[in-house]
């Protein structure tokens, strides 16, 4: 049976992926380390004041806070991910992100009470929260520092990320919807990097891959991340250079160095510089059109 080509972002968000283990392993160490240092702090006040608190107590406490936390964690850094704080998009989205704390929390204490006490009745022991009121108003001044702390290191890990590898913007930014005729066909794209502002010709870019709220540009086996869509970027590039392939991929004609064809329709497209792209059904004849009538740029050394 002939394999399906890799799935869209395969080649081009490890560094994206990258970051986001290190969120996930630097919050794990964050967390765990607090849940240590809250456990053997009640501990000791539970000496010093003579309070009734078993060791498995404080425990289960500490624990069943860090186990919700962290499975909440990862849909919190895709929540980031999907709808990042921009300057241009953070007075719409702030509203979304404070009810986002509200659920945080509503759902850290749901989750941690039912943990709790199930660990209680499993050691025949009475589990009582208290004031459902007091606790919320609590756990919220708590959480929301949570939330907000990790949703600010997490825009800090993605800026850096980009500043260093570099990120690419129009000289001419693109309009979200379909552009006013006649099209300006940028020729040069600007790429900040460390503080650096350098050009990239259009026609060096081999294709274009939808990520999330950016398109990462490749360019000699660098991605340059571009705040845009997809749409919105082809629609200011040359059709008969760039040819979508892909709901994900936009390629640049010259660099496709052979179509091959798959069993379901689809196909993968083998670029110049080794890489193996997808290219869906819907796509594929119109690409084969484009091509048979293009007359490709001789490629580069």
């Amino acid at each position: 049976m002939t394999r399906q080509p890799p799935p869209p972002g395969l080649e081009l968000d490890r560094a994206h992926r990258r970051r986001r283990l290190f969120m996930i392993v630097f919050w794990l160490l964050a967390f765990g380390s607090a849940t240590v240092s809250n456990i053997l702090t009640l501990r000791i006040d539970a000496e010093r004041f003579g309070l009734p608190t078993e060791t498995w107590q404080i425990v289960t406490n500490e624990v069943t806070s860090l186990a919700v936390s962290l499975l909440m964690l990862p849909f919190l850094l895709r929540a980031c991910d999907r709808w990042p704080l921009h300057t241009d998009t953070w007075r719409r989205r702030l509203p979304l992100y404070v009810l986002g704390s509200v659920a945080w929390c509503a759902l850290h204490i749901a989750g941690m009470d039912l943990l709790r006490l199930a660990v209680f009745t499993l050691m025949g022991a009475r589990f009582d929260p208290g004031s459902l009121s007091l606790q919320a108003l609590y756990e919220y001044l708590k959480d929301v520092r949570t939330f907000f702390i990790v949703v600010a290191v997490w825009h800090m890990v993605e800026w850096f990320g980009r500043h260093v590898k570099g990120e690419a913007r129009l000289l001419d930014a693109p309009d979200e919807g379909p552009p006013v005729e006649p099209v300006d066909r940028p020729e040069r794209f600007l790429v900040r990097k460390l503080g650096r502002d350098f050009l990239v010709a259009t026609a060096d870019i081999e294709w274009a891959q939808a990520s999330g709220n950016y398109v990462n540009l490749r360019v000699r086996a660098r991605d340059y991340p571009l705040r845009s869509t997809l749409a919105a970027l082809e629609a200011r590039l040359d059709p008969a250079v760039f040819v979508r392939a892909h709901r994900s991929y936009l390629v640049h004609l010259a660099q496709v160095s052979a179509i091959e064809p798959l069993d379901a329709g689809d196909a993968r497209l083998h670029m110049a510089d080794g890489t193996v792209l997808p290219c869906s059904r819907r796509y594929r004849e119109s690409l084969r059109a484009v091509a048979a009538g293009a007359e490709p740029s001789p490629a580069k050394a």
